[in-house]
């Protein structure tokens, strides 16, 4: 396990705890559907991940210019993919199970997409937003 993965590890605890806590927030206190409540999380947690990523976890020199809108590509495609699948996937289940609550399954599906979102996000933006040139994909450690 190389060193960038265990700060974005730590990262990700404190991002998850943000973010995670906001979709659960908008979801069950505003009432918010799934796809703003875990939207509007999400944004919540980007700001933070950014932020802590690139200058704690991948200690990158990208400039400003160069890295936000890789950032956001990397955000935006596992945010869709992530949470899409989460979601087709909980409904697949909800409906082996047709007593299974609205509420519980769609609480299901944003913790399972949260979980494939960081990964997701890890992978990419190591090797695509706060990448350096070299071998190595990444030159972090």
């Amino acid at each position: 396990m190389s060193g960038s993965f265990i700060r974005f590890l730590l990262v990700g605890v404190f991002n998850t705890l943000v973010g995670l806590s906001a979709s659960f927030a908008f979801f069950n206190l505003l009432h918010l559907n799934y796809w703003i409540s875990t939207f509007a999380g999400n944004t919540i947690g980007a700001v933070v991940s950014y932020t802590l990523n690139r200058t704690f976890t991948f200690r990158s020199r990208a400039s400003l210019g160069s890295s936000w809108w890789k950032f956001a590509i990397v955000i935006f495609s596992c945010y869709g993919l992530s949470y899409g699948s989460s979601l087709l996937l909980v409904k697949a289940a909800a409906s082996l199970w047709p007593d299974l609550p609205a509420d519980l399954a769609h609480n299901t599906a944003i913790l399972l997409g949260n979980g494939l979102y960081t990964i997701g996000n890890y992978l990419g933006h190591k090797y695509f937003t706060f990448r350096t040139n070299g071998l190595s994909g990444s030159g972090v450690s």
